[in-house]
C-alpha cells in the first residue's frame, strides 16, 4: 500500500489512534477537528505500549461516512483484513476469518441465522426475569455495603462487572464454578492494551507481544467451548450453547468461534455501556431526576446513554477496490477505521450533541454498528441496560460521583475500570 502524501489538512490532524488518548474519555476536540476539516484522515499507526508499528489507516469520523462504510460491505470488507486496527499475523488470518464478525455477505448470513435461532422468545422472556432479579440484588448489596462504610461504592466492581458476566453465563449455560473464566478471557482479549486488565503480555516467538486473538492464545477458551458443547449434548438446557451444540450445520470450528464471539462481545458490550450510562446520569442530576420521575421513558433514555457512551470506539474495514469517501481517494487494500464516538456527536446529525437529552427521539447512533454486521445481541444488551437503569432509579434517589472514574486504556473498547459513586449519605461520626 502506498502511504498518501500529506496535504496541509493532513499535517494538522490529531492522533486518534493512541490507546492512551482515551484514558480521559472521548477526545471530543480531536473528533470535532477531524469532522470539520478532514473527515477521512490519514493516521500513522506508530509503535505504542510495546506493540509494533503498522502501515497506517484512514480514520472516518462523520456520521454519514461511518454509516456508508458499515453498510457497504462490497467496498469496505470485514473479510480481507478482519476488523481490528492492528493487522493480524498473515498466518493467523485464515483462522480469524472463521469468525462471523470477520466475514462478508453472503458468507456470514448462514452463521448469523444459526445463532439467531438460539435466542428463542421463551429464552428471552426467562432471561428478562433473571436479569431484573440480578440487577436488584447487586444494587441492594452495593447500597448495604456503602451504608456500612463511607457511603461510597464502586459500581463497576460491585455491580456492573458481575451483572454483565452473570447474565452472559446464564445465557450461554456456563456452570457457576466456571464463570470467572469468562471475565478472564474478556480482559485478556479486550483489555490487552491496558496493563491493569491484561497483565504482563505474553511474548511470541519473535519476542514481540503475542496477539491475544491468535490461535495459540485462544486454545484454552476453545477447549472449554468443546467440553461445554459435549456436556450440553448429553445434558441439554434452556441456553444458547445447547442450541448451538445441537445444530447439525455448525462445524466444531464454527461453534468455537461463536463461543469466542458471544463470550467477548456479549460480555463487554454491557460491561462497558452500563457504567458509562450510570456515570452520565450521575453527572447530569436533572436528567436522572426526570428519569426517576417517569418524565422520560427508560427505553428512550437507553438510546441516548448509548449515544453518549458507545461501548465500542472503533471498527476496521479494508477497501476491496479503489474508491472514494468524502472526496478522498482510497486504494484497494487501505485500512479504513470508523470511529463510533465521533459519529455519535456529529453536529450534522444530532442537535446539540453535547447535551444529554434522555428524551431525544431521532437518535440514529451507531453504538451497535450498522449494516450487515449490526450487533447481533443488541436487543439483549438493551434489555439488560433498561432493567439496570430501572432498578437503579428504584433504589437510588440520587447519584453523585465520589471520585474520578478510571477508564480502560484502549482504542477499541470504551470501558470503565472503576466508578466510585456516593450511594448513601452517612451521618458524621458514623
Amino acid at each position: 500500500m502506498t502511504v498518501p502524501a500529506a496535504g496541509a489538512a493532513d499535517r494538522e490532524v490529531p492522533d486518534v489512534f493512541d490507546p492512551r488518548g482515551y484514558a480521559d474519555g472521548l477526545p471530543h476536540a480531536a473528533y470535532r477537528l477531524l469532522r470539520d476539516r478532514c473527515p477521512v484522515a490519514w493516521q500513522e499507526e506508530h509503535e505504542v505500549l510495546g506493540w509494533p508499528a503498522g502501515p497506517g489507516f484512514w480514520a472516518v469520523t462523520r456520521h454519514e461516512d461511518v454509516v456508508r462504510v458499515l453498510k457497504d460491505a462490497r467496498t469496505f470488507s470485514s473479510h480481507l483484513g478482519a476488523t481490528q486496527i492492528r493487522d493480524p499475523d498473515p498466518a493467523d488470518l485464515p483462522f480469524i476469518r472463521r469468525m462471523m464478525l470477520n466475514q462478508d455477505p453472503p458468507d456470514h448470513g448462514r452463521l448469523r441465522r444459526s445463532v439467531s435461532r438460539a435466542f428463542t422468545p421463551r429464552q428471552v422472556d426467562r432471561f428478562g426475569t433473571v436479569v431484573r432479579e440480578r440487577a436488584r440484588g447487586l444494587l441492594t448489596a452495593a447500597v448495604a455495603t456503602a451504608r456500612a462504610g463511607n457511603g461510597v461504592g464502586d459500581l463497576v466492581t460491585a455491580v456492573t462487572d458481575d451483572f454483565a458476566l452473570l447474565n452472559l453465563a446464564d445465557l450461554l449455560g456456563v456452570p457457576a464454578a466456571e464463570r470467572e473464566l469468562l471475565l478472564d478471557w474478556t480482559r485478556r482479549v479486550i483489555g490487552y492494551q491496558d496493563p491493569d486488565e491484561s497483565g504482563p503480555p505474553a511474548s511470541g516467538p519473535d519476542g514481540r507481544p503475542a496477539n491475544p486473538r491468535s490461535p495459540a492464545m485462544l486454545q484454552d477458551m476453545f477447549g472449554f467451548a468443546r467440553e461445554l458443547a459435549a456436556h450440553k449434548r448429553r445434558y441439554p438446557g434452556d441456553d444458547v450453547m445447547t442450541v448451538l451444540a445441537s445444530d447439525p450445520e455448525l462445524a466444531t470450528s464454527e461453534l468455537e468461534m461463536f463461543f469466542f464471539l458471544l463470550t467477548i462481545a456479549g460480555n463487554d458490550t454491557v460491561r462497558s455501556a452500563a457504567p458509562g450510562g450510570l456515570l452520565a446520569l450521575a453527572r447530569h442530576p436533572d436528567a436522572y431526576r426526570r428519569l426517576r420521575m417517569g418524565a422520560v421513558g427508560t427505553a428512550t433514555a437507553v438510546e441516548e446513554l448509548l449515544r453518549w457512551h458507545p461501548p465500542v470506539l472503533s471498527f476496521r474495514r479494508t477497501a476491496a477496490h479503489d474508491t472514494e469517501l468524502a472526496g478522498r481517494p482510497l486504494r484497494a487494500g487501505d485500512k479504513v477505521v470508523v470511529f463510533h464516538g465521533s459519529a455519535n456527536f456529529d453536529e450534522r446529525v444530532f442537535t446539540a450533541p453535547h447535551r444529554l437529552d434522555l428524551a431525544r427521539s431521532a437518535n440514529p447512533h451507531v453504538s451497535f454498528g450498522d449494516g450487515p454486521h449490526v450487533c447481533l445481541g443488541a436487543h439483549l444488551a438493551r434489555l439488560q441496560l433498561r432493567v439496570l437503569y430501572e432498578e437503579t432509579c428504584r433504589l437510588l434517589p440520587a447519584l453523585a460521583v465520589a471520585g474520578p472514574p478510571r477508564r480502560l486504556v484502549s482504542n477499541f473498547i470504551h470501558g470503565l475500570k472503576s466508578l466510585p459513586l456516593r450511594l448513601v449519605d452517612v451521618p458524621a461520626g458514623e
